[in-house]
């Protein structure tokens, strides 16, 4: 047993998503380790922002759960689990589990001193790290995220997370893209119409108003945006891998998706 941390899934929450991590492997020495424990200790480390190494001690040995949390990644567990949390909070809201409109931005972030890979520098935000380009619906929730170097331009970005979010399938209602004037370009709004059949709308910010200002329709990026930023481990890109810094993203949505619903 574990303490009850802050960020621990209450059992009612576990029992949303225990049937679909999965089973152990037939063969072998039987599963020793409550999946239930793994699964609060990668929590713990995205909410914390600690090391795997400075796990506390009555979480499983750091090494099995980072293991686990990787092998989940490459086996695609994480975005099953994500995906269909997704579609359970958009019926549980009232909506059809596709949506009809999404949104699209990017937010660039520094890396932490010991990560080359992927690593590039935002002349417009004068940020060196890397470039979260995330898509959302209109409630803010995540279809799909593409971590890149700070060096990819806007657009680059958004080609590509477009092209996973119509691979995820399950989006046949979508119509409309929402994204801001740094989108702009009759060259690419075409190539979304000609590539997905979907219309890109460009939302243009007052240029007389300051700070924060409440765009229709593309506001609830900034909003997913600050979402993220309730987990220490997102403040800034502590990942070797673009991979794993997705991956954590797609977990802190679960975190979030699994505490609406239970």
């Amino acid at each position: 047993m574990t303490k009850a941390y802050p960020n621990n899934l209450t059992r009612e929450q576990w029992e949303l998503i225990v049937d679909l991590f999965p089973e152990a492997k037939p063969g072998g020495r039987p599963r020793s380790i409550a999946i239930y424990a793994v699964v609060n200790a990668i929590l713990y480390v995205l909410c914390q922002g600690c090391t795997w190494r400075a796990l506390p001690g009555d979480f499983p040995a750091w090494s099995t759960v980072y293991g686990y949390g990787r092998r989940w990644r490459q086996d695609g567990t994480w975005l099953k689990v994500h995906d269909k949390l997704y579609q359970w909070v958009r019926v549980a809201a009232g909506r059809e589990p596709s949506p009809s409109e999404a949104a699209v931005d990017s937010q660039s972030v520094e890396t932490a001193t010991m990560i080359y890979q992927e690593v590039g520098y935002d002349a417009g935000k004068k940020i060196h790290g890397r470039k979260r380009h995330l898509t959302v619906d209109l409630l803010g929730l995540v279809l799909r995220v593409l971590v890149t170097s700070a060096s990819i331009p806007e657009r680059a970005g958004a080609k590509e997370v477009l092209k996973r979010v119509h691979h995820m399938g399950r989006v046949n209602r979508l119509h409309t893209i929402w994204m801001d004037g740094g989108y702009r370009g009759e060259h690419f709004m075409r190539w979304v119409m000609d590539m997905f059949r979907w219309i890109v709308e460009i939302v243009l910010r007052p240029l007389e108003k300051k700070g924060f200002v409440h765009l229709p329709k593309r506001w609830v990026v900034e909003r997913t945006f600050g979402w993220l930023n309730w987990c220490r481990r997102l403040s800034k890109d502590y990942e070797r891998l673009p991979e794993t810094s997705e991956t954590f993203i797609y977990i802190a949505m679960i975190r979030l998706m699994v505490r609406r619903l239970a």
